[in-house]
């Protein structure tokens, strides 16, 4: 089972650098997301979805694929490819996976205008390797899918984590 953390930072940047170094933890394996997102809440209060993965766009490219080569059957390859491309853009404009869009857009209305929030979904994580590496960049944790006791844990080693000076 995953584990959500709603984390807000000061600025979309921030936010942005924290997922980066998530991804990078990821690479070594101390890491396993299954989803990360930043949110940005605009000045004007519009909500901004910052995906990892552009949905559209990877469906606009398989559906390219597979209607070229299904249009090859037709001597239609460009024809194929092109109502391939629209169809597959279409499909995956309107897939979600990993934490849900509209909840995210919810919970972010408590952003202040300028703020940032990334929200991960984590397989598993090697917590005392991870936490202390991503200490550095601040942030609240303003929401976890933990138990109570499990949450109270991870905020007592965040503190610990920040008492400690680095080595």
């Amino acid at each position: 089972m995953s584990d959500l953390f709603v984390i807000a930072y000061d600025d979309v940047a921030t936010a942005n650098q924290v997922r980066e170094k998530l991804f990078e933890l990821s690479k070594q394996h101390l890491v396993e997301l299954e989803d990360a997102v930043v949110v940005e809440r605009h000045p004007d209060g519009k909500i901004k979805l910052h995906q990892a993965v552009n949905h559209t766009a990877v469906g606009a490219a398989g559906g390219a694929l597979w209607g070229g080569v299904i249009g090859l059957l037709f001597l239609a390859p460009l024809l194929g490819a092109a109502v391939g491309a629209a169809a597959g853009a279409a499909g995956g404009k309107f897939t979600d996976t990993g934490i849900n869009d509209d909840f995210m857009k919810n919970l972010s209305q408590n952003l202040r205008p300028g703020a940032g929030a990334l929200f991960v979904l984590v397989k598993k994580a090697a917590e005392d390797k991870v936490i202390p590496q991503l200490i550095p960049y601040g942030g609240e944790l303003v929401q976890t899918s933990l138990s109570k006791a499990d949450e109270d844990h991870l905020r007592e080693a965040i503190e610990v984590a920040l008492k400690t000076p680095e080595q």
